[in-house]
């Protein structure tokens, strides 16, 4: 069998190709206009080739780096990104890039702007458990992981955060959140905690 590829013998075997052939569409062996061995120029800032400086964290100082050091190079560089950037439609907002190792902009959660209010209420888990649920902690600007972290120390029980502003502590500790709330945060005072009962979950 000779085609394009190389040839191949009955056991499987490939024999090497011959120069000027072509293996899955791409030229194999010496090329005639290549002079050999290639030169391959690396940048001195980020220590890849200079084709890959667009992708390293720093191009900008990469291409400072060329520019001082490799200037006929540099202007090929320029004249072939002109001609690219006269090719690009709607080019003239510059790529925001990501600083490495993070996750990009953090943005701050709004404040809630609403009524101040802690509201206490009890939920049956079974038949004869209860969990006790409180919303409305964060509105008071207070941590509500630390809120948690407190009341499971105080009541020896479990408690978790679940949800955006929601506490929910193991038992059915209701009425004693009546009295402990206003001590351990005296900017809650008692009429801005309200009793909802019984709910559902």
């Amino acid at each position: 069998m000779s085609s394009d590829e190389g040839d191949v013998d009955v056991a499987g075997d490939c024999k090497p190709p011959v120069t000027g052939k072509l293996l899955n569409g791409l030229p194999v062996g010496p090329q005639p206009d290549a002079n050999y061995p290639l030169e391959i120029p690396y940048c001195g800032e980020c220590t890849l080739p200079l084709e890959y400086c667009e992708f390293s964290p720093t191009p900008e100082k990469c291409l400072l780096w060329v520019e001082k050091n490799l200037p006929d190079l540099y202007e090929r560089l320029m004249k072939q990104s002109d001609a690219d950037g006269k090719d690009a439609e709607g080019g003239g907002e510059e790529k925001k890039r990501q600083k490495r190792g993070g996750r990009g902009v953090i943005k701050a959660k709004k404040k809630q702007q609403g009524p101040q209010k802690v509201m206490i209420a009890r939920s049956s888990r079974g038949k004869k458990k209860f969990v006790t649920v409180i919303t409305g902690l964060n509105t008071f600007d207070i941590d509500l992981k630390d809120a948690a972290k407190y009341f499971a120390h105080k009541f020896s029980c479990g408690s978790s955060v679940t949800g955006d502003s929601e506490i929910v502590v193991q038992g059915d500790v209701k009425d004693d959140l009546f009295d402990i709330i206003p001590e351990k945060w005296p900017e809650i005072d008692e009429d801005s905690i309200e009793d909802m009962g019984d709910m559902k979950r």
